[in-house]
């Protein structure tokens, strides 16, 4: 007969041994993030552009001319984009000083307001600090320039677009075949099928989910670009894009999109209720593209609990910066497309659901 207090102590001793090998792997993705990041999105895109490979290849296309191909369409619809809004965005970045100047006189009775408690909460802290002994600085190492600093991050930036490009046309060009011949060396021929038809649904679901997104993205920022040229405001369809692509990261797009089109009504009229007009159009737009749109088209089976969606968003960043806000949403995707699809999966699905 056990002894329950055995029993317990081995429970234990699991769960500690689960925490310390989620945080030896938290600490090897954040430390190691450089060489995990163009892995993680490179997987992503190969998940999305699957569908239109294996379509090709059912039309006796090979996969690797296919990848080519789709990589290829997407590098120039990339820098089609790129082009269209390049010089909108350079007159917008030559004007900065003068629309830092102007958004500064137009909020200046705010800011005098804050500097005044500013003022008055520095001289109560002040009380008594002239008694404080004054402790000398350390000397500041130098700090590297700026032309080092630039050819660095240019380095990484073209290293990792790189190795992500390349990543991508492996995956793609491999298919399925290259995943049923991975899976089965490392599990049994019942359990390999078994995985190689959960990864199937997941490439299914994450792949139909962001072509929907991307319809939906594509709908709103023509939708924005329509409703700001109706409001008066410079380059409407260069706001449009920003507020298509900011889309894709749930909240925190909406939230940015918001915020600059406020700051360019804010320089662009002088009233305040155009602003107001402004601000309040693209927040009625997000609103039915959020609470209508997006549940119709989407569905409810890939609903995600937005609180978790958020703390994803914000690990997320907080490990992997902007790639790793990328990546939060598609990662609950498949976490949840698996819990459907495996034994005892439930209580996760439904802890990932919104209720």
């Amino acid at each position: 007969m056990s002894n329950p207090v055995e029993g317990r102590t081995e429970k234990h001793k699991v769960t500690a041994a689960r925490v310390l090998v989620a945080g030896a792997i938290g600490l090897l993705l954040y430390f190691a993030h450089v060489a995990f990041v163009p892995i993680a999105l490179a997987c992503l895109f190969a998940l999305v552009l699957s569908g239109p490979v294996e379509m090709l290849h059912g039309l006796h296309v090979p996969r690797s001319a296919s990848a080519v191909l789709i990589m290829l369409v997407l590098l120039g619809m990339v820098a089609g984009i790129s082009d269209m809004l390049y010089e909108p965005a350079q007159h917008w970045f030559a004007e900065a000083p003068h629309t830092v100047k102007i958004i500064e006189r137009k909020i200046r009775p705010v800011a005098q307001f804050m500097n005044r408690i500013d003022a008055l909460r520095n001289s109560a802290g002040n009380i008594g600090a002239a008694a404080r002994p004054q402790i000398q600085s350390p000397v500041s190492p130098p700090e590297e320039t700026a032309p080092f600093m630039l050819l660095d991050a240019t380095r990484g930036a073209l290293l990792s677009t790189v190795t992500l490009v390349i990543l991508t046309l492996f995956l793609l060009a491999g298919g399925p075949p290259m995943l049923a011949r991975m899976t089965s060396a490392l599990v049994n021929d019942l359990a390999s099928a078994h995985v190689m038809s959960v990864i199937e649904h997941v490439r299914r679901e994450v792949g139909r989910f962001y072509v929907t997104t991307s319809l939906i993205n594509v709908g709103l920022a023509l939708a924005t670009g329509c409703l700001m040229m109706l409001c008066g405001m410079p380059n409407p369809f260069l706001w449009g894009t920003i507020a298509g692509l900011l889309n894709f990261i749930p909240y925190a797009g909406p939230t940015t999109t918001l915020i600059l089109l406020s700051l360019v009504a804010v320089v662009s009229f002088d009233g305040l209720a155009h602003v107001v007009y402004v601000a309040g159009s693209f927040l009625g737009l997000t609103v039915i593209e959020g609470q209508v749109i997006q549940p119709l088209l989407v569905g409810r089976r890939l609903q995600l609990n937005p609180m978790l969606v958020f703390l994803a968003l914000w690990f997320g960043g907080l490990f992997w910066g902007i790639a790793g806000i990328i990546l939060a949403m598609p990662a609950l995707v498949a976490l949840k497309v698996v819990a459907k699809r495996s034994a005892g999966g439930k209580p996760l699905a439904d802890f990932l659901s919104p209720g």
